[in-house]
């Protein structure tokens, strides 16, 4: 459910009792955990956690005029998320996650870079903060840039060889 809150307060503000208490506490462990130069906000519809464009001017590519993403939180219908984009600026970080889950003897509930969760007790919030606290803005907007054009790059590949094979 994306809400139409435009501030942090707003949102929580519009969540129930239960719901807002797991998202506040969430947010206190990202918060204790973000690394300098990182700023709050909503994004998307949810709270977010960003590359400000005033240290990344570019934005986000797929909407320029959006800051960096980083981190995300929100309150679904079903659900609650974790959007962890930082996990794939550092190698071995999702396995971490993975790890500890199945160390916990839980079921991962994770798409591309969102944790699925019911209860804030599921989640392991130690690592959790740790993972976040391990990447430096610099470190990410670097790994962002490299992994685009390890994607362009495979785009270009994959376009000469779909010409070749007309040929």
């Amino acid at each position: 459910m994306t809400s139409k809150a435009t501030t942090v307060e707003e949102y929580l503000a519009g969540l129930s009792d239960e719901r807002r208490a797991a998202i506040s506490a969430v947010r206190d462990v990202i918060l204790r955990h973000l690394p300098e130069g990182y700023q709050e906000g909503i994004s998307y519809g949810m709270i977010g956690y960003f590359v400000p464009h005033s240290i990344f001017p570019a934005g986000y590519h797929c909407d320029p005029k959006q800051p960096l993403g980083f981190v995300a939180l929100a309150s679904q219908k079903n659900y609650m998320s974790l959007y962890l984009s930082c996990l794939y600026t550092r190698p071995g970080s999702a396995e971490r996650l993975a790890a500890e889950y199945a160390a916990r003897g839980q079921k991962l509930d994770m798409g591309v870079s969102c944790l699925r969760f019911k209860k804030v007790e599921e989640l392991p919030l130690e690592l959790i903060g740790e993972l976040i606290s391990e990447v430096s803005v610099e470190e990410y907007v670097s790994g962002y840039l490299a992994q685009l054009e390890e994607n362009r790059i495979a785009a270009a590949e994959r376009k000469a060889a779909r010409a070749a094979a007309k040929k």
